[in-house]
């Protein structure tokens, strides 16, 4: 990853390394992005520039669930996303962390 000084740089790059078929929370990418706050990683997210090559609609909440004001139409979409990349979902309809979750990021 590079090394990017602006807060919302640096969480884009970190979203941009969570590869197809996995989700990374907001926590996990405020604490990778050095931010203050998962918040702020929603903040930057719902603005982001360039929806192709960030994939937003990967991160989600820490207990599993989307965010209903998912910036690129909604829940719906998202999930939809999740799914045609193979991303698996509770019966309750959350992302199942043990499955789908990122636990590390590549280089590349």
């Amino acid at each position: 990853m590079q090394k990017t000084t602006n807060s919302y740089g640096r969480i884009y790059d970190v979203v941009k390394h969570i590869p197809e078929g996995k989700v990374m929370t907001y926590g996990q990418v405020a604490r990778i992005a050095n931010v203050a706050t998962p918040r702020v990683v929603g903040f930057a997210l719902h603005v982001n520039p360039d929806e192709q090559h960030i994939p937003c609609h990967r991160v989600v909440f820490a207990d599993g669930s989307l965010t209903q004001g998912y910036a690129f139409g909604g829940e719906g979409v998202q999930k939809e996303r999740l799914l045609k990349e193979g991303v698996v979902f509770t019966q309750k309809g959350k992302v199942d962390l043990e499955n789908s979750l990122c636990r590390t990021l590549s280089n590349s």
